[in-house]
């Protein structure tokens, strides 16, 4: 662009920006109806005091000393090449005296937009290049229960989340959606690898116009915006299985199932009928039982079930219901309940798992691959739900279950993080701690002085992403943007491919690690697949000098045809389901024969084995927030400017606020036997009575005091949430809910001090 304006993209939006020494200036895609004001966080960032600038090195590691890792532990300055030579003697050391599976190769996707400099790639590849490979993490944090189960019951949970039912259809053809856990738009206006139009809010606008009625089923009023002009269902948190299952009963009761669509496409469901019914265990789960559970009354119940046969019903089931205890259940019986009303494969209809989870569902998928950077083979078995990185490191040569294996988790020596932040998104952080202590060496490649860098050994700076240039793509945005760079790195960073090439080079594996080519060589070679796919089709396919100079590419879409679900329905018998069966599974005998009591063989009600009680009375929500991703930039302008006396915010009902004393504005303590946070209060009656809704993100900041479980000043919930899986089948997160009390705080006011660098100093 011109007057020093240069394209970019991030995982929450195309923009232009330009830097003028000091700041950023952002200006989002013209063609974005609705931009994300996630944007505003790149404005004061680059600069900003929590910046990393030069490589350090905890100094108790490098005088093995022996003290336990501590957050206000002291660092030393080092110069790149003698901490690359450390880290590089160090990788050695741990590879030949323990092997490469005491090596764990922690990162997540959600670096950046760009697809060259994608820190999770990057680093896999150094690992599987140096020492043939690494212990690795498996699903996700967001949806570590639905990434097992789904394909057991329906299919794989890219074609069933991304490849299924669009806002297109919706607009089209659908009459009412019933939204478990709703589709709030701070989750879809994310991308992973950017997102040039948000249209998620024009889409429920516009089929709510033309007669589109929408059901809400969660404890936010805001999970479905107001364009959607929603019903709001606000039953207790964790039994939508409850309410699902009540439904259920009531189509069958009253005849308003799909008997033949059950027939031919589904297998298993006479013996979920003889549960529904209470054959066996003697309780029918009636609209009676049902409303017990979840607060809904009896009558609202069997209301909605007789509507949803009335017209083209689509039931979706949001990440947030499957981050809990027994998550595999809600995303199971979501199938099931859409599979009574035969609708399945319909346009605008039947299921869709997370629609509105992120900006990638609902979307056509694009006809050609985008660039990717290839990771090479990973040569180490072992590996663990992504979620239980504590249990890994906390119990070394321990079994645990997963989708019907024994493993047994490895003992590490060694952890390299390039690309995430555990002590934003795991699960009770103060037990995270004492696993962090196990580990003889941990690394990260960071941006900035984040909770995971002040509790890592070495600490080397990395770019941000304008700080260099990279190409911004995903599977389901019709764009391929030219990320160029905006401003110069900060201080010493580097990226995270020139770090890996130096450490590849003191290791001897530098060819096979860079393959001879530079960063701008490994764009164009990556960028030349997505052209050939192009011009085979005829398409504008220009070579990579044209591509950047024009700063974007057009990508074409597949056709709206439904994907696996739709093909499927049109010929179960050509189209088989990549089940057992090849059908839907309402009993799934594979999953039966696992005996897992925590994942039965067909969707069951299990409560949670932690309900509230008189001393912690209320359920705390700890999702997405709307101001950030995840923990990123949360020293941003637009995060800071959500905070109430720089803290995260904590909303709750008028009922319970008023029970405890609490006003707007108030600082309040959060708490519970794992540990307690800080955060401000919101009232609000757009949260359900008994429920505390604190999103996640803000960086964890204890205070001075009791080591094992310090106080958060600044209001992250996961120093409360639990540290189980979902069941031992998945073994997810189960972040999204947990019990607290609440109490208005009246001791001084501890500072925030989470972005405040440690103060170097010098070696004995």
């Amino acid at each position: 662009m011109n007057d020093g304006w240069s394209s970019h993209s991030s995982h929450w939006g195309a923009f232009s920006a330009r830097w003028d020494g000091r700041g950023v200036e952002i200006a989002p895609d013209p063609g974005d109806p609705a931009p994300s004001p996630i944007l505003g966080n790149f404005t004061d960032t680059l600069r900003h005091r929590a910046r990393i600038e030069r490589p350090m090195v905890r100094r108790s590691w490098l005088e093995k000393t022996g003290e336990p890792r501590a957050f206000d532990g002291a660092f030393v300055e080092l110069p790149w090449d003698e901490v690359l030579d450390l880290l590089a003697a160090e990788l050695s050391r741990v590879h030949t005296s323990y092997g490469a599976d005491a090596i764990y190769g922690g990162s997540y996707g959600w670096a950046s937009a760009g697809r060259f400099h994608h820190a999770q790639s990057q680093i896999h590849r150094f690992l599987n290049v140096a020492f043939g490979g690494y212990v690795r993490s498996v699903n996700s944090y967001s949806a570590g229960a639905s990434a097992v189960i789904l394909p057991h019951v329906l299919g794989s949970f890219e074609a069933l989340s991304r490849r299924n039912v669009t806002w297109d259809q919706i607009s089209e053809h659908t009459d009412l959606v019933l939204a478990f856990g709703g589709m709030a738009l701070k989750n879809s206006m994310v991308a992973s690898g950017g997102i040039s139009r948000h249209i998620e809010r024009d889409a429920m606008r516009k089929a709510a116009q033309r007669g589109t009625r929408f059901y809400c089923v969660s404890p936010l009023r805001d999970d479905l915006p107001e364009q959607a002009d929603a019903t709001w269902l606000p039953i207790k948190v964790g039994t939508d299985v409850a309410l699902m299952l009540g439904l259920a009963h009531s189509l069958v009761t009253e005849g308003l199932h799909d008997r033949g669509f059950l027939a031919r496409y589904c297998t298993g469901y006479e013996l979920f009928e003889r549960y529904l019914l209470g054959i066996d265990d003697g309780q029918p789960k009636h609209a009676g039982w049902a409303s017990e559970i979840t607060g809904m009354p009896a009558a609202d119940i069997v209301a909605l079930a007789r509507r949803l046969p009335q017209g083209r019903t689509l039931i979706t089931v949001s990440h947030s219901l499957q981050r809990a205890q027994h998550g595999e259940q809600p995303v199971w019986m979501g199938a099931v309940l859409a599979a009574m009303l035969g609708q399945i494969g319909l346009p605008g209809g039947g299921y869709n798992y997370a629609l509105g989870a992120l900006g990638h569902t609902g979307r056509r998928v694009n006809a050609v691959p985008i660039p990717t950077m290839p990771q090479g083979r990973n040569g180490v078995d072992a590996f663990i739900p992504v979620a239980r990185i504590s249990d890994m490191l906390l119990n070394p040569g321990r079994p645990f279950d997963y989708n019907g294996r024994t493993l047994t988790y490895p003992d590490i020596k060694l952890v390299y993080w390039a690309g995430g932040n555990p002590f934003h998104h795991h699960q009770d952080i103060n037990r995270l701690r004492r696993a962090f202590n196990v580990p003889q060496t941990i690394v990260v490649h960071e941006t900035a002085w984040t909770p995971t860098a002040r509790f890592s050994d070495i600490v080397l700076p990395a770019t941000m992403t304008l700080e260099r240039d990279d190409i911004g793509a995903a599977a389901t945005d019709p764009r391929l943007i030219a990320m160029r760079k905006v401003a110069p790195p900060v201080g010493e960073a580097r990226d995270d491919f020139e770090i890996f090439s130096a450490l590849a080079r003191r290791l001897g594996v530098e060819q096979a690690f860079t393959e001879g080519r530079d960063s701008r060589q490994w764009m164009e070679h990556l960028y030349e697949t997505t052209r050939q796919a192009l011009a085979a089709r005829g398409w504008d396919a220009p070579d990579f000098a044209e591509f950047w100079r024009r700063g974007e590419l057009a990508l074409p879409s597949e056709p709206d045809d439904g994907g696996l679900l739709r093909a499927f329905r049109n010929d179960p018998e050509a189209h088989k389901l990549p089940t057992p069966s090849g059908k839907i599974e309402i009993f799934s005998e594979t999953i039966a024969g696992f005996d897992y009591a925590d994942c039965p063989g067909h969707p069951t009600w299990l409560p949670c084995t932690e309900p509230p009680t008189p001393r912690y009375a209320l359920t705390l929500i700890a999702n997405q927030p709307a101001t950030r991703l995840h923990s990123q930039l949360d020293f941003g302008r637009h995060s800071q400017s959500s905070k109430i006396a720089g803290r995260e915010v904590a909303r709750l009902n008028p009922v319970d606020a008023e029970a405890r004393g609490i006003a707007d504005g108030d600082i309040i303590r959060l708490f519970n036997d794992r540990g307690a946070c800080l955060a401000a209060a919101a009232i609000s009656d757009r949260v359900a009575e008994g429920v505390v809704h604190l999103p996640t993100g803000a960086w964890y900041d204890p205070a001075a005091g009791d080591a094992d479980a310090p106080l958060c000043v600044h209001g992250n919930p996961n120093v409360l949430t639990r540290d189980v899986g979902t069941s031992r089948l998945a073994q997810g997160c189960t972040g999204q809910v947990t019990i607290v009390a609440c109490e208005k705080y009246t001791g001084p006011l501890p500072p925030i001090l989470a972005y405040e660098p440690p103060t170097p100093v010098a070696q004995r």
